[in-house]
């Protein structure tokens, strides 16, 4: 008889981010937060479906925007989250991230974070054309219950060529799309979505 292995995902204390300095929304001070968060000392590895549900602890989550400047208009790649999406709470929603959990899959010589940051978009898409990567800061989100389990660590892929595509069939609608446009369609985006859009190109 056959037995499902149970996914476990990296996950810190909430009182440790509350330590480092509560905030809600987007927060740019990554030098702040990370070496902290991200502290071996501090990670651990926790049955998902606990976690889900579980406010004391924040899971992780790499949350990369691919962003495109042709000719000085700024496209940022979003798309629809089909039902085979992982998180079931978000399905149907549109969003600008890519991303997702940091599992025990990652643990290894390197660093766990980068690693399954690195899988999340080798699962998720195709990416045709060089890139540079920064990681611009977090979001939290304590205002609904998916916020209240994760916390988000943005990272922006600045693409020469608008050449990113989806790879998984539950990726849908994918495109680039004027930030401007997305700003006025902002009420079909995800909240963290929402949250990043606000940050980086609202006025």
């Amino acid at each position: 008889m056959s037995t499902v292995q149970t996914e476990h995902v990296m996950v810190v204390p909430t009182e440790m981010f509350r330590e480092a300095g509560y905030f809600q929304g987007f927060s740019g001070d990554t030098e702040r937060y990370l070496p902290t968060l991200l502290d071996p000392l501090h990670t651990s590895y926790r049955p998902r479906g606990e976690m889900e549900t579980d406010p004391g602890f924040k899971q992780l989550i790499p949350y990369c925007v691919f962003r495109y400047d042709d000719n000085g208009t700024t496209n940022i790649f979003q798309y629809t989250r089909g039902k085979g999406q992982g998180e079931s709470r978000l399905h149907a929603k549109s969003s600008i991230g890519i991303g997702g959990h940091i599992s025990t899959l990652d643990i290894g010589n390197t660093d766990p974070y980068a690693k399954g940051m690195q899988r999340e978009l080798d699962e998720e898409v195709i990416i045709d054309t060089p890139y540079q990567e920064s990681c611009i800061g977090l979001i939290n989100d304590d205002s609904n219950e998916v916020g209240q389990v994760h916390l988000g660590v943005v990272h922006v892929f600045d693409v020469e060529k608008p050449h990113v595509q989806a790879r998984e069939d539950d990726i849908l609608d994918a495109a680039f799309v004027a930030a401007d446009q997305l700003l006025t369609e902002i009420d079909r985006f995800e909240t963290w979505s929402q949250i990043v859009l606000q940050a980086l190109f609202g006025k």
